[in-house]
This record gives C-alpha cells, structure tokens and sequence, in this order.
C-alpha cells in the first residue's frame, strides 16, 4: 500500500497535485469531494479545492481502505466511526478469504478443463485399464487430440471429461458395453436394417455416444462408416460377432433414410444443419 502523505504543504495542495501523489484520479477526487466522503478544506480566490495535511490523511485512509475492497459507503462509516473499524475490517478479511477461497476452485477447475484438452479422461493408466478394459488403450485419446483437438467435438468432449470422475465414466463405459450386447443379440435374430428395433438401436447408440459429445444423424453415418473402414474399430465389433460392424453402418444408413438423410452425400459438417 501506499505511504501516509506528506502533510507539511500548509498552503493545500491542488486536485492535481493529490491526483499524483496519492495515485488516485482527478474525477475520483471530484466524486469524493461531491458525496461528502473527503472533502478539500480550503478553496483559492478563484474557487479552486486545496487540500490540507488532515485532508490528505482522510484521503490515504480512503484509498487504504478501497485498495481492501470495501464500498464507499462502507469506508465512511468507519471513516466516521472509529469504534466500528476493527468490524470492518474483520468483516471485509472473511469476505477476501471467501474470494480466495472462490478463486483457488476456480482455478482448480481450469487446471482439469487444461487437462482434459490436452488428454481426455481425467484418469490414471490404472483406472482407464480397469473402466474401459485390458485393450483399452490410454495413448488414444491423446492421437485423437492430434487429429481432432481444433474440432467443436473435442471442446465439448473436453468439457465433459473435465467434470467426470471414474464413477461417470463407468456408467459411460456400461452403457457402451450394453450396446455392444444387444447389437451383437439383435444380428443373430436377424433383425433387419429399417425396422424398428434396428431404429431404435440406432437411437440407442445417438444416446450412448452423447457423453462424448452430441451425435447428429448425418455425423453418426459418418461413424458408421468409419467402423466399418477403420481396422481397429471393425476388430472391435467384429470381435463381437463376425461381420456385425457392417451390419451396424447399414441399420445406421437406413435409420438416415427414415429421416430424410441421404447416407451416400451425408457429410460430418452437414451435421450443423440438423442443430438449426
């Protein structure tokens, strides 16, 4: 804070010269001097304010007590009761601790919201292996930062990761497994692409997959595409049963169809039109 003022200028000191030593604005001054809250006691011949040694003094105290937050209504009260000060001051020092305190969560959860951009799951190797399974692979997420990290879909799978603890990510990862069950059950009956249970299915994954980020119709061909082409995601559901990733891009191509969407022109960016 700053020093006390120098109180031996006996002939006042001009607003301008207050402004510069107390490091305060002429307008505040003005504004201080309108409300009744520090006053200059002397004016010049031509009306201009002087401020004495004792004017100085209420002002520092003024800016001490505005540097420590408190209103300028508050500041006159004590100001001009001295026998509420020591209140004041105990009742503004519990009000920064519960800034502080404000902030330091605040902080903590822009360290996770970092976190969870640069790397997804907020999880340890461990946890990750355990929720998501031995094949799990933990590199993952950060290769798909790689890819996708400038994407809409991984601001707001970030945002999610960063609020979502193993217990979250858990019902995520049922959830998931679940799907995975009843796609594999619905192909051995023999369920047909366009039917209902197909549809609903198709439904049931838009539901399972909007943890990670909302799945437009257009952008869930573009999935299903994808786990068709792509080598690791074929292995996966064909892993489930022989030939159940191709089975799963057409139910989601007939589910497209039912609702306008061409699968063959479908397009991820195309996806935006559905949200309008």
């Amino acid at each position: 804070m700053r020093g006390m003022p120098d109180t031996t200028d006996a002939d006042g000191l001009t607003v301008g010269q207050v402004s510069a030593r107390l490091g305060v604005t002429v307008r505040a001054l003005h504004h201080w001097d309108e409300i009744g809250l520090a006053q200059p006691s002397l004016r010049t011949a031509a009306g201009y304010r002087l401020y004495t040694g004792g004017d100085l003094e209420r002002l520092h105290r003024v800016v001490v007590y505005r540097e420590l937050g408190l209103g300028l209504d508050r500041i006159r009260t004590v100001l001009d009761d001295t026998a509420d000060v020591l209140g004041a001051l105990r009742a503004q020092r519990t009000q920064v601790a519960e800034r502080i305190d404000r902030l330091q969560r605040l902080g903590a959860g822009l360290d996770r919201m970092i976190e969870a951009h640069e790397r997804g799951p907020l999880l340890t190797d461990e946890q990750q292996a355990a929720i998501f399974g031995p094949g799990w692979d933990p590199d993952g997420p950060a290769r798909a930062r790689l890819r996708y990290g400038d994407t809409t879909q991984w601001r707001q799978y970030a945002e999610r990761s960063a609020s979502r603890g193993p217990e979250e990510w858990q019902a995520v990862a049922d959830a998931v497994a679940g799907l995975d069950r009843a796609l594999g059950e619905a192909m051995d009956a023999g369920v047909l692409p366009g039917s209902p249970e197909a549809n609903r299915l198709v439904e049931r994954h838009r539901e399972v997959f909007a943890p990670y980020f909302p799945l437009t119709r257009q952008m869930q061909v573009c999935l299903g595409r994808m786990y068709e082409a792509d080598a690791g995601f074929a292995a996966h559901y064909d892993g489930i049963r022989p030939g159940l990733a191709m089975w799963f891009r057409r139910i989601i191509d007939a589910g497209a169809r039912a609702h306008g969407i061409d699968p063959d022109t479908a397009t991820w960016d195309g996806g935006q039109e559905e949200r309008r």
